[in-house]
């Protein structure tokens, strides 16, 4: 193992500087090549699981307003739902602000939006204390539904 690619498990912030500085110099050959791959690698794979978590995050909030807000608007009179629009809309400025950083992301938002939506169903359930069964089995809301923060179901 050559020096590099060892100081990639000893020291992985040195292995970083040392990294770009080998670019800034054109100095390819010297790369850690495996290490890099698989560090670039993971940093795509973590852009899509955090579109996934903000997905998941934002439609428990949609479903939760769909099948819970009359129902306690109407046991607490004073019950508006404020927090669970607010985090609606902090959740579809987080997506839009990572698609404006990551472009290329608008592209993986319908398979996002699949892997997300079980775990957004799980979550909804057990905070709604209903059913799962009551909810759908797909997502009823389409990509443009949830990229769009006045988009509240009823």
């Amino acid at each position: 193992m050559n020096t590099l690619a060892s100081k990639y498990n000893t020291d992985f912030n040195g292995w970083v500087n040392e990294h770009i500085k080998l670019l800034k110099q054109n100095k390819v050959t010297e790369i850690d090549v495996k290490n890099l791959i698989q560090e670039l690698e993971d940093m795509a794979n973590r852009d899509r699981r955090e579109l996934i978590n903000r997905f998941i995050i934002l439609i428990a909030h949609l479903l939760k307003w769909k099948f819970q807000l009359n129902e306690l608007t109407e046991k607490w009179q004073e019950f508006e739902g404020k927090s669970w629009r607010n985090t609606i809309i902090e959740q579809c400025f987080q997506i839009e602000i990572q698609l404006e950083n990551i472009p290329s992301l608008k592209s993986y938002l319908n398979e996002a939006l699949v892997k997300s939506y079980p775990k957004a169903l799980r979550l909804a359930a057990k905070e709604t204390e209903k059913s799962i069964a009551i909810f759908s089995k797909t997502c009823p809301y389409s990509v443009e539904n949830l990229l769009d923060e006045d988009f509240y179901p009823f």
